[in-house]
């Protein structure tokens, strides 16, 4: 009889790894000052000292969440639904898809991000720094693929498509019912109006 080799043991999960997982859920779904330093190392099973020997500050793990956040963000914004798009229309039309869809299910607190910049008004907060930081750079993204589309002006319908997402960010968290649940129809009239010849 073959005796059983036990199984390689999965490595433990760092502190700061459990940390920043607690903080990530704790954030999205709290806000990030309602959530105490307290709660976030009670729920990772750590002690205090564990957090602040990995993060300065809950200011500092505020701006990680956040760095995890963006991250996540473009896994999601530039092959959405886990596809890539050729065509910069159907693109931006499958990720608004997908997010109109996520904002009217229960429990959707809209973008970490934007959500970042209401909760820390001043510029000088690592949390807001991140967070200012990806919306430049998200800006400039739908800037671009709206040049793509063949848009007339380029810049303003990049703009809009960024007011249309920040909109569905935000009304999604008011209601399962509310307004997102157009975005996508609102989307195609938006960009078919900016891409039109003549």
């Amino acid at each position: 009889m073959k005796k059983k080799v036990a199984a390689p043991a999965e490595p433990p999960i760092r502190a700061a790894d459990r940390i920043r997982a607690s903080a990530s859920e704790l954030f999205y779904r709290e806000g990030i000052r309602a959530v105490g330093v307290d709660e976030v190392v009670d729920r990772a099973g750590v002690t205090k000292p564990s957090l602040y020997r990995s993060f300065a500050s809950k200011d500092d793990l505020a701006a990680a969440y956040l760095r995890d956040y963006d991250l996540e963000f473009w896994g999601n914004f530039e092959r959405p639904g886990g596809k890539s798009y050729a065509d910069a229309r159907d693109h931006v039309l499958a990720y608004i898809g997908q997010l109109s869809s996520r904002a009217v299910r229960k429990g959707y607190r809209g973008c970490g991000l934007s959500n970042a910049t209401v909760e820390y008004p001043a510029r000088d907060n690592p949390a807001r720094q991140v967070a200012e930081a990806h919306k430049k750079v998200f800006r400039k993204r739908l800037r671009e693929l709206a040049a793509n589309m063949g848009a007339r002006h380029p810049a303003v319908l990049g703009d809009a498509l960024l007011l249309l997402i920040e909109g569905i960010y935000v009304t999604g968290q008011q209601s399962e019912d509310g307004p997102a649940q157009s975005a996508l129809a609102a989307a195609k009239l938006l960009i078919d109006a900016c891409v039109k010849a003549g």
